[in-house]
C-alpha cells in the first residue's frame, strides 16, 4: 500500500510545523550536548545504520527520519527500500543510512520514537480501514492525540488509511453533549453557533452530535449542520438513524466501537466511524536501529 500525497502534508505550512516539531524535540533530548556520544567516539567516525523492522506492519515515518538526520548531518545518505504506507514483514530493513557515527547516535532515539508511534497508529488505520472493506464507511481519527505532536499521529492516520477529522478546535464547529449543555439544549446551541459564524463572517462546517431519537429529531427540525455524530448508539440503531438521515446531512458513529464490532457499524450505511483509539492507545511498531561503524 503506497502512501497516499494529501495537499496538507505537502504544503509549505505543514513543512514549517514539522520542522519546528523536530527542532523542539532535538532540543529535549540533546540539550547542551550528547555526552556520551562525543565521549565515546571520535569526531570524525562513520558509521551505517539499519532500520529494522520486528513486527509486520504498516511503516511510516521515514520522511521524517530523512529529516532528523539531516539536521544533524546535511552529508547524510539514506537509501530507503519502502515508502511510508508500505507493507512490512519482520526481518525487513526500512532503510540504510551511512554518515557522521556521532550524528547517527544521536538521532536514533528520537527517530525510533517517531518511527515507532506513528508506523503503530498507521498499521491499526491500516487494519480497521480493512475491516470497512465493501463499504462506505470511512475511519476518522479525532483530537484525543499527544500533546505536541499532533501533526505526526494524524499524519499517520492519513498513511494508514484512515481520513483526518478537524485538527482542532479551529477549524470546525462540533457541537457535543456539554455544549449543548451549557447552551440550553439542541436547538439554542445550532442557533447560537450560527449567529456566531455571521457575527464573525467565519465559514466553517458545524457537526453536532447526539445521544438518542430525540435529540435527532431536534437536529432534523432545526436543521443548519453538515454532519450528525450519533454517540453511543447500537448497531441496529445507527442503521435506523442513517435511514431517517440519509440525503439530508452526512452521519458519523462513535461510543462503543471495537474492532470486534465495527464492521458491523459499517455495514449500517454510517458514512464514517470516529475512533479515539487510533491516537490514544495504539501499540508501537517494534523497531530497531542498529549502527555499525565504517571503516
Amino acid at each position: 500500500m503506497n502512501s497516499r500525497l494529501i495537499p496538507i502534508f505537502d504544503s509549505k505550512d505543514f513543512q514549517k510545523k514539522l520542522d519546528a516539531l523536530i527542532d523542539m524535540a532535538l532540543k529535549e533530548d540533546i540539550g547542551e550536548r550528547d555526552h556520551t556520544s562525543v565521549a565515546c567516539i571520535p569526531a570524525k567516525n562513520k558509521a551505517e545504520g539499519r532500520l529494522l523492522v520486528k513486527t509486520d506492519g504498516i511503516i511510516a515515518g521515514i520522511e521524517v527520519a530523512k529529516r532528523i538526520f539531516k539536521k544533524l548531518d546535511k552529508k547524510i545518505t539514506l537509501d530507503t527500500f519502502f515508502k511510508d504506507g508500505d507493507e512490512v514483514r519482520k526481518g525487513d530493513i526500512a532503510f540504510i543510512v551511512d554518515g557522521n557515527a556521532r550524528a547517527l547516535h544521536t538521532a536514533e532515539r528520537l527517530v525510533l520514537n517517531i518511527m515507532q508511534r506513528m508506523s503503530g497508529i498507521a498499521t491499526m488505520a491500516h487494519h480497521l480501514t480493512k475491516l470497512c472493506e465493501g463499504t462506505k464507511t470511512k475511519i476518522l481519527d479525532t483530537r484525543k492525540t499527544t500533546p505536541g505532536i499532533r501533526l505526526l499521529e494524524k499524519w499517520a492516520v492519513s498513511i494508514g488509511g484512515g481520513v483526518n477529522h478537524r485538527w482542532g478546535l479551529y477549524d470546525m464547529i462540533l457541537i457535543k453533549d456539554n455544549h449543548i449543555h451549557c447552551s440550553g439544549g439542541v436547538k439554542s446551541a445550532i442557533k447560537n453557533a450560527h449567529a456566531y459564524l455571521k457575527q464573525t463572517k467565519k465559514k466553517l462546517e458545524i457537526e453536532i452530535e447526539v445521544r438518542d431519537f430525540n435529540e435527532l429529531n431536534q437536529v432534523l427540525e432545526m436543521g443548519g449542520v453538515q454532519r450528525i455524530l450519533l454517540d453511543n448508539f447500537s448497531p441496529a440503531d445507527i442503521s435506523k438513524a442513517v435511514k431517517i438521515i440519509k440525503g439530508k446531512y452526512k452521519t458519523e458513529a462513535s461510543g462503543g466501537i471495537t474492532e470486534s464490532n465495527l464492521r458491523k457499524y459499517a455495514l449500517t450505511g454510517v458514512d464514517f466511524i470516529s475512533v479515539g483509539a487510533l491516537t490514544h492507545s495504539v501499540t508501537s511498531l517494534d523497531l530497531s536501529l542498529k549502527i555499525y561503524p565504517l571503516e
